[in-house]
């Protein structure tokens, strides 16, 4: 009988212990129906991983076998041609606060159109005469007939894609030589009284019978010229003809900030005349991104659905209002869920390319500073950067150990940030939570920071967002 007692006691330990290390190896349930290993409530990162090298690594992974791809770079990075100064911490705070202003103004324009037009679609005034800029990564595309290749700044905030074109009295310094009209032989101007005029939000100006567009930017940076038709050539088999494009004739970057070296931008925003309108019949208003963890690699920029990871978990966006946005559910930091009540406002959370610093609600933020503080209290503190007030002197560490932050969307999807979105700055004695409070405001902006590496893909004609991990390195 002893030996019958002790016999069901090891069977019982011998499966107690089993379900143990099943545990630790799978994780375990967190509210939502959402899973975290335990061993990834925080990260060990090497602090030499947190700044970028001066040396180009253009080996990431990336979605090589999808033919619609174009390689996507940090246009203050080593991997491009660019030879303007790098913009200081500071001014890229700086200008990153003035594309959230903006965005601010946008939507809340767009709130009082909806109060007082509930029945109406809101269609923003000015959408294409104001556009963000400010956005960091560029991709290269090509124009005209014969092919000339330009590198232009990629923007989920913006619709028009415009470049510089001669004859340019007033044009910025650019890599390229600036494109030229009289060279190509399919360009062609798009006249006054033509259709896409008249869909340019009410913007009825002309020169000599031709229609004119006129981009302004926050920080008084502008381009104006032509509204024209072009053939655009993004792969050898990815070719548009008569594509509506703004062909710049007088162009200002204010103090070299929104541009750079840089031909112009290529709008993906979801209104007229933007890329992923005037593709629509071959790309269905679907394409993806990844944002390399340092401005040293590559990422990408892929349009269509061909060849698309089975592994992708998709939430649906939320009212627009202009823009792509999505409901963040809850936020957890080291695996601590932040209080309900933190949560009230990060639904309709715009999801933005140009945006540097996730911006979040001010409780919402207060809270998740509160936590990680508590989390990192071992490292010693920081003078704070503009908009960054959770700073760290890492200089005399070669790894920490850093709280994993995760984010829970509608549709029941958790998304784990990379370690490269968690921490930010340009030196080891001063790296900062790379999150900030939205004063005066009531939704929050996810901004690229966040996104690195994630595979983000845009299913913009059924209404979602889809994640995946390690889309890019």
């Amino acid at each position: 009988m002893a030996n019958l007692n002790l016999s069901m006691f090891c069977t019982c330990c011998f499966i107690i212990l089993s379900l143990l290390l099943c545990l630790l190896k799978n994780g375990y349930a967190l509210e939502g129906g959402d899973s975290h290993s335990i061993e990834s409530r925080f990260l060990t990162v090497e602090t030499s991983s947190l700044l970028p090298s001066s040396v180009c690594d253009s080996s990431t992974k990336g979605p090589n076998k999808r033919a619609s791809s174009l390689k996507l770079v940090h246009r203050h990075g080593p991997c491009t041609q660019q030879k303007s100064n790098s913009p200081t911490i500071y001014q890229i705070l700086s200008q990153d606060q003035s594309r959230v202003s903006l965005i601010q103004s946008r939507i809340a324009l767009a709130s009082k159109t909806t109060n007082t037009q509930r029945d109406s679609k809101v269609k923003l005034p000015g959408r294409l005469g104001d556009s963000l800029g400010s956005s960091n990564y560029i991709v290269n595309i090509g124009l005209g007939t014969p092919k000339k290749n330009l590198s232009l700044i990629f923007d989920t905030g913006s619709d028009l894609m415009w470049t510089q074109c001669k004859p340019c009295p007033k044009c910025y310094l650019q890599k390229e030589p600036v494109f030229d009209p009289s060279g190509s032989s399919s360009y062609s101007n798009i006249t006054c009284g033509s259709r896409e005029c008249k869909q340019l939000n009410g913007n009825n100006d002309c020169e000599s019978n031709t229609c004119v567009y006129n981009q302004s930017y926050n920080d008084k940076s502008s381009s104006r010229g032509f509204l024209a038709k072009e053939t655009l050539t993004l792969t050898p088999t990815d070719v548009f003809k008569g594509f509506v494009f703004g062909c710049g004739q007088q162009n200002i970057d204010n103090n070299d900030g929104l541009f750079g070296e840089t031909a112009g931008l290529l709008g993906l925003g979801p209104e007229e005349f933007s890329f992923l309108s005037q593709t629509n019949e071959k790309y269905g208003k679907y394409f993806s991104y990844c944002f390399p963890s340092k401005s040293s690699s590559t990422g990408h920029l892929t349009f269509g659905n061909s060849g698309v990871s089975s592994s992708l978990k998709f939430i649906p966006f939320s009212s627009s209002r202009g823009y792509y946005s999505i409901d963040i559910i809850a936020i957890y930091v080291g695996g601590t869920k932040l209080p309900d009540r933190s949560m009230v406002y990060t639904r309709g959370t715009v999801i933005d390319s140009g945006t540097v610093i996730t911006r979040l609600p001010p409780e919402t933020y207060n809270m998740l500073r509160v936590t990680f503080r508590q989390m990192m209290i071992k490292y010693p503190r920081a003078a704070n950067l503009p908009l960054l007030d959770t700073c760290y002197n890492l200089s005399n560490y070669s790894s920490i150990s850093v709280p994993n932050i995760s984010f829970l969307f509608n549709g029941n999807v958790t998304v784990d940030m990379d370690q490269s979105g968690i921490l930010y700055g340009d030196s080891l004695s001063q790296m900062c939570l790379a999150f900030s409070g939205i004063n005066d405001f009531k939704s929050g902006i996810f901004g690229n920071v966040q996104q690195k590496t994630l595979e983000v893909v845009y299913d913009v004609a059924r209404g979602k967002l889809g994640f995946g991990a390690r889309g890019c390195s």
